[in-house]
């Protein structure tokens, strides 16, 4: 396993506890949000301030398309992080992800136009068994009477996944720290131009004074250093050098180590479609990346015996 899937899959796991140390926060979720990408863009723009070779080897001057990708890309993780929330409160958590996770349906969708990758039989394969994987461990909540608004919340959340990952893939030039810090300086621009918009026609009220009194401060800062600055750097740094199929079939590890975690640290019932999904999710996503290797390997043994 290279360097770079490493750290994908360890922000993926690092993604999936967000939930939990979100849960510490009495805040409201929009304003969890601006903590957090405010928080992570703060850290990574001081670690490339105090990096020296961040400081004169700086590329994003040297490539400005190249910065503009990512800052659009960051902006676009910021905007379905707002659409993801306020699907939550139509159409519940369990729905509103499994639509924000078929952003890498349509990823997988757009790669051989965009990106010349070609499907083979086992990625398609594979990719479906994960997503029916996904579909079990968050879809428990579609029997029940959903907003249309909400799905459609929902559905924006998956299409600016998938722009945020179609952008990053453009950038070849900026990696490490640089590249994670303009990417979550665009999240923050994003959403604080959505929030300054939604106080300014009321839409939504600001925290009162009694509620930031009483914040969980550890459990703030956590979810915006560690599994936002951390969990970023570690994410954008490692996407630019991975197969396109590859980030859209492993992205889905993000909600399953969720429910994992939740029955962990939480106690939360693990139910046989949780179990089933999880399955599914991992060797789909095994058979994804082994199969076709397994496949040449077969053929390659049996000319070789024949």
């Amino acid at each position: 396993m290279s360097k770079a899937t490493q750290k994908y899959l360890a922000s993926l796991i690092l993604f999936g506890s967000n939930g939990i140390v979100a849960s510490m926060i009495d805040l409201p979720s929009l304003f969890i949000v601006l903590a957090r990408v405010s928080l992570g863009a703060a850290l990574l723009v001081v670690l490339v301030a105090l990096s020296r070779s961040a400081r004169t080897n700086l590329q994003a001057p040297k490539h400005p398309k190249q910065a503009l990708c990512l800052a659009v890309s960051g902006a676009a993780l910021g905007v379905a992080w707002l659409f993801l929330f306020e699907a939550y409160r139509y159409v519940g958590v369990g729905v509103a992800s499994l639509l924000f996770y078929c952003g890498p349906v349509i990823v997988m969708a757009l790669s051989p136009m965009l990106f010349k990758t070609r499907l083979t039989a086992q990625k398609v394969l594979g990719f479906a068994a994960v997503t029916v994987g996904a579909f079990l461990v968050v879809g428990q909540g579609l029997g029940e009477g959903v907003s249309p608004w909400g799905l459609f919340l929902g559905a924006m959340s998956a299409v600016m996944y998938a722009v945020m990952v179609i952008f990053s893939k453009k950038v070849t030039q900026i990696g490490g720290v640089e590249c994670s810090a303009i990417q979550l300086c665009g999240s923050l621009a994003a959403v604080a131009v959505y929030l300054g918009f939604s106080a300014a026609t009321g839409s939504i009220k600001l925290p009162s004074a009694a509620m930031l009194a009483h914040l969980n401060v550890p459990a703030a800062l956590c979810i915006g250093l560690v599994n936002t600055g951390l969990g970023c750097y570690m994410y954008f740094s490692s996407m630019g050098e991975l197969p396109v199929t590859r980030v859209a079939v492993c992205g889905y590890l993000e909600p399953l180590s969720a429910v994992v975690l939740s029955a962990l640290l939480l106690g939360e019932a693990m139910t046989p479609a949780n179990v089933l999904g999880a399955a599914l999710i991992l060797g789909g996503a095994i058979y994804s990346e082994l199969g076709e290797k397994l496949r040449l390997r077969a053929a390659s043994h049996r000319m070789a015996t024949a």
